[in-house]
């Protein structure tokens, strides 16, 4: 920056929190209060924030403290994957895809979490992209985040088949499918499957992931960084 370039005006705590509270309460940009900075300001920051990874970065170091603060290693050996279909709005409508199953237009937020339900890697696509067909980078980023410890993935029926088995083999992962009960009546707690249906509960309590607002999938993609992150920072309080 040249010597006479303008200085900050707003401190990036105050930032921060005007983000934060955007993604928790779905509000819109320019509605954002007068009490925090200006809506420019804090999308202008956030923005970079997002290209430099920050909330991913911020997620996987909080991860590690919350597992050493439970007596768990710094990095898990298990995964579970799963997806969840994000109606589409307007500006996300020109990357939106038909989810056949759930019939729905929208996004499709792929995850990796650890056996605690925090994320390990996640992947924006069309809702038409079938989850199978993820398990590969899905797979790579969790074994980048970890540096190279996990070993199984927990998946449900819709990963079944040997092409995902061998993309989670390539990166020295078990892919084992968690199958529902024979005999179904109502509701069933699938083994270690549960842990990830609770963290996209954890994602819904955020107003501004409920649907897709964003015009890009890196920027949907970072909220939810930024969110997981905000829960474990909660977490750790709560605890101390």
């Amino acid at each position: 920056m040249r010597e006479d370039a303008p200085q900050r005006e707003h401190s990036l705590r105050e930032v921060f929190n005007g983000l934060r509270w955007m993604v928790r309460s779905g509000s819109p940009w320019r509605m954002m209060p007068n009490d925090l900075p200006p809506w420019q300001t804090i999308h202008q920051q956030t923005m970079r924030w997002i290209e430099a990874h920050c909330f991913e970065a911020m997620a996987h170091d909080l991860r590690a403290i919350v597992r050493l603060a439970l007596g768990k290693n710094e990095e898990p050996t298990a995964t579970i994957y799963d997806s969840r279909t994000v109606q589409s709005t307007p500006e996300s409508g020109d990357r939106a895809g038909y989810d056949g199953y759930k019939r729905r237009k929208g996004s499709k937020v792929h995850i990796a979490v650890d056996t605690l339900g925090h994320l390990l890697a996640l992947k924006v696509t069309p809702a038409n992209e079938q989850d199978r067909d993820q398990v590969g980078e899905l797979t790579k980023a969790v074994q980048k985040a970890t540096g190279e410890n996990v070993e199984v993935a927990y998946v449900d029926q819709g990963y079944t088949g040997a092409k995902p088995a061998e993309q989670a083999a390539a990166h020295a992962v078990r892919l084992e499918v968690v199958k529902l009960a024979e005999a179904k009546r109502g509701f069933v707690l699938l083994p270690r499957r549960w842990v990830v249906e609770r963290s996209f509960g954890w994602a819904a309590r955020f107003r501004r992931l409920a649907r897709d607002y964003e015009r890009l999938e890196t920027t949907f993609a970072g909220f939810h960084w930024l969110a997981f992150a905000g829960l474990m920072l909660h977490n750790l309080f709560q605890s101390a």
